[in-house]
C-alpha cells in the first residue's frame, strides 16, 4: 500500500522544502482514511486493539469537517447536550458511514445517563 495524504498526494511528496516554497496544501498534510485503516491493522496484528479501534475512529473522523468534528466533541462534554441531541449526533454518525464513531458516541449516552453527566435528567 502506498501512503498518501488526504489529497491524495504520495508520502514521499511531502517535504519541508516543499512547505517553505508554498507547493503543498493543507490537504497534503492531513492523513488519509487509508492510511489511519492501514496502521489499524498494524496495531491490532501487534495486540493493541484499542489502538486499532482508535485509528479506526478517526479513519472515520477523517469525512468531518474541523468545525463540525469540535461541535461534536463539545456536545459530548459533561452536561453539555441531552440524550436526544446525542442521539442526533448518532444518527449523523451512521448516516455518513461512520458506524464505530456512533457507537462510542452510544457508549458516551449510557454512561453519561449512569453518572448523571446528561444535560436532562
Amino acid at each position: 500500500m502506498t501512503l498518501r495524504a488526504r489529497s491524495g498526494r504520495p508520502v514521499e511528496e511531502i517535504t519541508v522544502e516543499r512547505v517553505v516554497a508554498g507547493e503543498l496544501t493543507a490537504e497534503d498534510l492531513r492523513v488519509h482514511p487509508d492510511t489511519l485503516r492501514a496502521q489499524a491493522e498494524v496495531a491490532a496484528a501487534h495486540g493493541n486493539p484499542q489502538l486499532a479501534a482508535n485509528l479506526r475512529r478517526a479513519a472515520e473522523m477523517t469525512a468531518l469537517s474541523d468545525e463540525r468534528l469540535l461541535a461534536i466533541y463539545e456536545a459530548l462534554r459533561p452536561g453539555r447536550s441531552t440524550r436526544a441531541e446525542l442521539l442526533a449526533i448518532v444518527a449523523e454518525l451512521e448516516e455518513s458511514g461512520a458506524a464505530t464513531t456512533a457507537a462510542m458516541v452510544r457508549e458516551a449516552i449510557a454512561g453519561g445517563a449512569e453518572r448523571g453527566l446528561l444535560a436532562d435528567p
